[in-house]
């Protein structure tokens, strides 16, 4: 059998790694136009939720047949399925037809990152994993720089269709560099995919994401059928998982007190991660009035600062162990968070700066030593399943969190719309962006902005609240293994 070019089918993972992150920053900095150009600031959420919706949901099963089958066609047919995604929502002429394509996006990316992560942990030896992590951290920083300057010049010059098309050669070259250079044996440990507790799995998370995308907007009937829904499904998954000969998700694997703190973290801060990258470029346009190009380069830092965090993870768990790297990094994220609580309505930009440099750093730690431990914790044959799981608690974590941010965003905003009459929501769908705005009565956009304000500091009340909740999981953590 033909031996895997190690190089090569690294650069593709790299590759994959630029293509998602690429498409998620230039999404946040293009949103406030897109929600102009469609008038969907009230459903904007779904544009993101949806697509952390389907990946989380479809993130188990890809672990687990990654396992079963093999990487390289899993990966493959995530990349595939994520182009034609992109190339859909490229397409789209409103905002239905954005989220319905977001769906397909998903489904694909449901495929790419886990099983990215869980090849590069095939590929490389322990010690040089946590560096090649790193290094695909990088390239998750570089494109976090590129994309805000792209993605404003795309809005500004072209269309924002375009931001997505992007994608399509960046995931076209992987798709064929993967075909020709990763040669895997065909394993299979597995005969028969355990497709009971696959459904259980599918339909606890569909109707657990639906409840935390839909929170606060269901009637009392349909959230109470859900809620039953769920605890049915997930007592039915617990008995399947618990007989089944090869189960989607072994049960033992959550008996593990280490594992089992740090995806919970993990859960909490990917839920934090997503209401600073995608709130921020609206607090610059909507507030400050920058350019598309200039707001997404308010997050920008933190991607610089999320790939030295990640090259620093591996000295600081050997030095300080993994529970007091965690009580640092957590630290430093309730700082950075407080200083987005009290900074005033004028604030410079570059104490936006100084803040996204703080989370960037304690982000890239948090989220790189959360994915090494839950790869070593678990048995050889579990480490695509433990590497998924680590995913979805990402993605569940971010869905979560975006439900509970779009709520508090916007009750507060419709609050405060009640307080003046002479304000509507069309006004507040045009503030956020810094070119519908100038459409607005000069002598509303100080009242808009003070709304916008007082909307978005409730979302990083949200954020405090799960960087504590983090806080208290670490700390009981400490206390278990003392006992």
């Amino acid at each position: 059998m033909k031996k895997t070019n190690v190089s090569i089918v690294t650069l593709a993972i790299f590759m994959t790694t630029f293509m998602t992150a690429i498409e998620g920053t230039i999404v946040s900095t293009a949103m406030p136009t897109i929600v102009s150009d469609l008038n969907g600031l009230e459903i904007m959420n779904w544009v993101v939720s949806i697509f952390l919706f389907m990946t989380a949901v479809s993130t188990p099963l890809y672990g687990k047949l990654a396992d079963s089958i093999g990487r390289k066609p899993v990966f493959l047919f995530g990349i595939a399925l994520f182009v034609i995604g992109s190339a859909l929502c490229g397409q789209a002429h409103n905002m239905l037809e954005l989220i319905l394509f977001r769906v397909i996006q998903g489904l694909g990316s449901g495929a790419v990152q886990p099983v990215a992560m869980t090849i590069i942990a095939d590929l490389y030896t322990l010690k040089k994993r946590t560096k090649m992590l790193g290094l695909n951290s990088g390239f998750w920083g570089v494109a976090s720089v590129i994309a805000p300057l792209l993605g404003g010049f795309i809005v500004q010059n072209l269309s924002w269709h375009w931001v997505f098309y992007i994608n399509v050669p960046i995931g076209l070259v992987a798709f064929l560099l993967v075909i020709f250079f990763l040669h895997e044996s065909k394993t299979k440990t597995s005969s028969k995919l355990d497709i009971k507790g696959t459904c259980w799995l599918i339909v606890l998370l569909l109707s657990l994401m639906y409840v935390l995308q839909e929170l606060g907007s269901l009637n009392w009937l349909l959230t109470a059928l859900l809620l039953l829904l769920i605890i049915v499904s997930a007592i039915a998954f617990y008995h399947v998982e618990r007989n089944a000969e090869d189960p989607i998700m072994p049960l033992s694997m959550l008996k593990g007190k280490e594992f089992l703190a740090v995806n919970l973290i993990t859960l909490f801060i990917a839920g934090v991660v997503i209401g600073f990258e995608f709130y921020i470029p609206t607090w610059m346009q909507g507030i400050k009035g920058t350019s598309a190009t200039v707001a997404g380069f308010a997050v920008t830092p933190s991607s610089v600062m999320w790939v030295v965090g990640s090259f620093l993870i591996g000295g600081l768990l050997s030095r300080f162990g993994v529970k007091k790297t965690f009580f640092g990094m957590l630290t430093v994220l309730i700082v950075a968070d407080c200083f987005l609580l009290i900074v005033p309505l004028h604030t410079p930009f570059w104490v936006f700066c100084l803040i996204a440099t703080m989370n960037g750093f304690a982000f890239g730690a948090i989220l790189t030593a959360s994915q090494v431990r839950s790869q070593i914790l678990v048995a050889p044959e579990n480490v695509g399943v433990a590497t998924s799981f680590n995913t979805l608690m990402r993605y569940l974590g971010q869905t979560m969190m975006v439900s509970i941010y779009g709520i508090t965003f916007n009750t507060i905003v419709a609050q405060q719309l009640a307080k003046h009459p002479q304000l509507t929501q069309g006004m507040m769908n045009k503030i956020v962006s810094s070119v519908k705005a100038k459409e607005l009565a000069a002598n509303l956009v100080p009242q808009l902005r003070q709304v916008l304000f007082s909307a978005l500091k409730g979302v990083y009340v949200v954020s405090m609240v799960a960087i504590v909740i983090s806080l208290l999981i670490n700390f009981s953590y400490q206390r278990r293994q003392k006992n």
